[in-house]
């Protein structure tokens, strides 16, 4: 669709290329620990949180962490990723899984509704506990209205707010939110963060 993945496709058996980062930050993993965890996530988005969830899920790690809720919505059933993965996790009895799709569907036998109304339903206690974001923008900001409803304090809910990058690099100054660059500051950024700054998001 774009350069770099028209430039990838086109590319031949002994290409060089190039990579570069990773840049700023990612999910606080040690400051996780002994909590309770909900992840909200929308889209294609998804693919940065189950990185997320494959490492507290791991045997190694899943002690370290309490109870794992996760919230997951898409447009329809044909843009859910991660179908055989999500089916193991709703198999095990340590990971609560809720996916949605925006409008109802012939077959389709799971929640149905845009995902902060999901999030109001299921209603995740704040207490030891945090929210991890990361979904299209109008996702972000009506999630964080809900679980602020639900008395999330602002400390509690973190975002990954990558949409917003182009360079990656903190020089094209499209992430650039106040005196923050998206890309090399966060994308990770609290709720606590997001209100020291400008309302862009």
């Amino acid at each position: 669709m774009g350069t770099v993945t028209s430039a990838i496709h086109n590319a031949e058996v002994g290409d060089t290329i190039g990579i570069r980062g990773p840049m700023g930050n990612g999910w606080p993993i040690e400051e996780l620990k002994g909590k309770n965890i909900v992840v909200i996530g929308g889209g294609f988005a998804f693919s940065t949180l189950r990185s997320l969830i494959l490492y507290v899920l791991d045997d190694k790690h899943r002690k370290d962490y309490g109870n794992i809720t996760v919230i997951y919505g898409n447009r329809n059933s044909a843009e859910v990723l991660y179908n055989d993965v999500l089916e193991e996790w709703e198999k095990r009895d340590d990971i609560k899984v809720v996916l949605t799709i925006d409008r109802p569907e012939d077959n389709w036998t799971k929640k149905v509704g845009f995902v902060a109304a999901i999030v109001k339903e299921v209603s995740p206690s704040p207490e030891n506990a945090v929210a991890i974001i990361c979904g299209p923008p109008i996702m972000i900001k009506t999630a964080v209205a809900v679980l602020e409803e639900l008395n999330w304090g602002p400390g509690e809910i973190l975002n990954s707010l990558e949409a917003r990058m182009k360079c990656g690099l903190g020089k094209c100054g499209r992430c650039n939110v106040g005196s923050k660059f998206i890309c090399t500051d966060g994308p990770v950024f609290s709720l606590a963060e997001l209100k020291e700054l400008p309302d862009e998001y």
